[in-house]
């Protein structure tokens, strides 16, 4: 039987920081985005994400003023994994803002909050509610929720082997991971802990911290891995730059009245859940999600991940994409190229194999 929670041994959620807390270098005009650095053009959702993300920090004083800051180039965008931060979809980090702190074996990885469901910063909202929602999230979580995993930190296999066993992957379904988060944290007052089950995502961000230490610790070769909606890419063990290929966008349903929109390429820091085992690589373990995603998924989608993953660490080896000629699946959810739809649906993405060949 496989044991998806083994690349997680140890990690502990311990506490919530700040961005400008844990990175007091950079100054507050630069955004940290998910994926590798932009060789052009920002993507319409990331550039309303920063939009959103100057008026958060009050930057600017309407978003006409924060998209001069952004076209003139005095806000620089610059990749999240380089910082040791994780982020979701199209979701930049500004200094203020709050991040999930989590620990294995010594090393430290951060990602960054998630506000609710849509309309939402990760989808490239630029509804305002999104900003007053992440400001909230952001009270409940420095003044409920820091002081009781502070006294308490909150074993991240544990979770994990709790949602594999109700059925879900743990990246498209989190809403099982979810509730056993808020079972292990029995100080959280009610009102609090109610709030925290409204947001079945809420958890997500904790597993991809998760699982972007656990490519530090592992020894795997691949150390950051992640699309910014125009080019998928990776960052191998003792390397400053990134490898990148454009990235397709991912298929998969879509949400109703949504199949004209024009999807963008595979976004997002959380493909570090799916290259740990979990997301694309725990299909077998989440049947629902297979059945729904069994028209666009590959025909060995069950069977895969058995040929991809080192049996010591549970993670994927990029040796054995290599040899076997097979990507790894990464499940995603899918956007709006134009920015304006948001969330159009989800689905998965193979990258090129040709990625992840040794340089």
């Amino acid at each position: 039987m496989i044991d998806y929670a083994k690349p997680f041994a140890g990690a502990l959620w311990f506490d919530v920081r700040s961005r400008e807390a844990v990175c007091p270098q950079l100054p507050a005009f630069v955004l940290l985005h998910a994926g590798p650095p932009y060789r052009g053009a920002t993507p319409a959702p990331v550039l309303n994400s920063a939009v959103q993300a100057l008026l958060f920090e009050g930057l600017a004083a309407d978003s006409q003023a924060a998209r001069e800051l952004l076209q003139d180039g005095r806000v620089q965008l610059r990749p999240a994994q380089d910082y040791g931060i994780v982020t979701p979809l199209a979701q930049v980090v500004s200094s203020s803002m709050l991040l999930l702190a989590v620990e294995q074996r010594g090393e430290i990885a951060y990602a960054a909050m998630v506000e609710g469901p849509p309309p939402a910063l990760r989808f490239g909202s630029d509804a305002a509610q999104c900003r007053e929602r992440l400001r909230a999230v952001n009270v409940l979580a420095s003044g409920a929720i820091a002081p009781v995993i502070q006294r308490e930190p909150i074993a991240i296999d544990e979770l994990i082997r709790d949602a594999i066993a109700a059925g879900e992957e743990c990246h498209a379904r989190t809403a099982a991971a979810n509730a056993a988060l808020i079972e292990r944290m029995p100080g959280l007052d009610a009102e609090s802990a109610a709030r925290l089950r409204g947001n079945p995502a809420f958890v997500l961000p904790i597993l991809m911290a998760a699982a972007a230490a656990a490519l530090r610790t592992s020894g795997c070769a691949v150390t950051a891995i992640g699309g910014n909606g125009i080019d998928f890419g990776i960052r191998r063990r003792g390397q400053q730059a990134w490898r990148h290929r454009p990235g397709e966008a991912p298929r998969g349903p879509r949400l109703a009245g949504l199949d004209a929109q024009t999807a963008l390429g595979a976004i997002g820091d959380s493909a570090v859940i799916d290259f740990c085992g979990l997301g694309g690589q725990a299909l077998a373990a989440a049947p629902t999600v297979a059945a729904e995603w069994a028209a666009v998924l590959p025909a060995d989608a069950l069977s895969r991940p058995q040929s991809l993953i080192d049996p010591h660490s549970g993670i994927v080896d990029p040796e054995r994409i290599v040899r076997t000629g097979v990507a790894p699946i990464i499940n995603l959810a899918v956007l709006d190229h134009e920015g304006k739809a948001g969330l159009i649906g989800r689905g998965c993405y193979c990258p090129p194999v040709s990625l992840f060949a040794s340089p």
